[in-house]
């Protein structure tokens, strides 16, 4: 099992009212010299979309250093690929005014557009191509399909009568393994992608992939499932208390979800309504706690108890996030000293 050695949480700033999205305002120079003033103004943006300042708000991430690592980036990746399914039409002069970028930093753009689900998706990776060279094997990857795109998740868990049929296939009789399904694995950096794409369009379908994951924080038998289950629990929760229509997001998926994610939206939707998002962190951190003191039958090696403490640094990820000394996320390491800094911040926490 592997766990995520980087983690960004799109979690909203606890000093942004509710009434935030509506007064968003245009792009200024002044909200581009920081990190935070790009966040800022992503958080605004679906109250009053400005799409004709994203190119600049991708300049000033680019002369930031955002896009060096993928796994701390999903969120702007998100964003990206939101603002062009959200602008059909002028979905090629905004990328084309994106450019040129570092050739480190091109690929959030071809990520971006392959994520878009834009109808003329693949055409418009070939048309600059050209101008993003270093990154021609992963434009041909998503072009032929061998890399997935945002909505490719893995297919449900079959019958057991599916399961059974699988090992006598004429293929698998054969010695021939059957090709291997192109998906997203779930995954932190995926969470921060689904809530760049909403943040970008305040459209329902990346909210109910981040509902899809709720189960997972049930599973106390995998430490990375129940850290990721955790963060897409905590992150609805605490984004819902302060974004209306996302709470009635969540209320209208209560009544069709199933009843193990009707239960746990329960939950979330109360933690919104009564502002009790750091409840759900420290039932997170007991449950972690739990896990180090049992841990399951399947599990009780020491590489398994390692993970007990990058799950916990994970959760404790959101809640720095959600201190107010950043608008979206937190870059947090796993390993090494930061590990370190990361949890004894945590442990300060109420």
């Amino acid at each position: 099992m592997r766990v995520a050695t980087a983690i960004v949480v799109a979690v909203l700033s606890l000093s942004l009212w509710p009434h935030a999205r509506a007064a968003a305002t245009p792009t200024r120079v002044a909200d581009l010299f920081s990190t935070d003033g790009v966040l800022r103004w992503i958080n605004a943006y679906r109250g009053r979309p400005d799409p004709a300042g994203v190119p600049a708000a991708v300049a000033a991430l680019s002369r930031l250093g955002a896009f060096k690592d993928p796994e701390q980036a999903g969120a702007y990746t998100g964003f990206l690929a939101g603002v062009i399914r959200a602008n059909p039409e002028d979905a090629e002069r905004l990328i084309g005014k994106m450019l040129p970028l570092p050739e480190g930093d091109q690929w959030v753009i071809v990520r971006a557009i392959a994520y878009s689900e834009h109808p003329d998706w693949r055409n418009l990776l070939r048309r600059f191509a050209d101008r993003m060279p270093a990154r021609k094997v992963m434009i041909d990857k998503y072009l032929v399909g061998s890399l997935p795109r945002l909505w490719q998740i893995p297919s449900e868990k079959p019958s057991t009568w599916a399961t059974m049929r699988s090992y006598v296939t004429l293929e698998k009789l054969r010695g021939v393994e059957p090709p291997k399904e192109i998906v997203l694995e779930p995954s932190p950096e995926l969470l921060d992608t689904y809530w760049g794409y909403y943040f970008a369009t305040a459209a329902h379908r990346p909210i109910l992939r981040i509902i899809s994951m709720l189960p997972m924080s049930k599973d106390h038998d995998d430490v990375e499932k129940f850290t990721i289950g955790s963060m897409a629990k905590y992150s609805l929760a605490s984004n819902a208390a302060r974004d209306a229509e996302l709470l009635a997001m969540l209320k209208g998926a209560r009544e069709y979800g199933s009843k193990e994610v009707a239960a746990i939206l329960k939950d979330v939707i109360d933690a919104a309504e009564a502002v009790e998002t750091s409840r759900l962190r420290k039932e997170a951190l007991a449950a972690l706690e739990e896990l180090k003191r049992k841990g399951p039958e399947s599990r009780r090696n020491a590489s398994w108890w390692g993970q007990i403490g990058q799950g916990a640094l994970a959760i404790g990820c959101i809640a720095a996030a959600a201190t107010g000394h950043i608008e979206l996320g937190l870059p947090c390491v796993i390993g090494g000293g930061v590990s370190s800094a990361a949890l004894g911040f945590w442990d300060k926490q109420p």
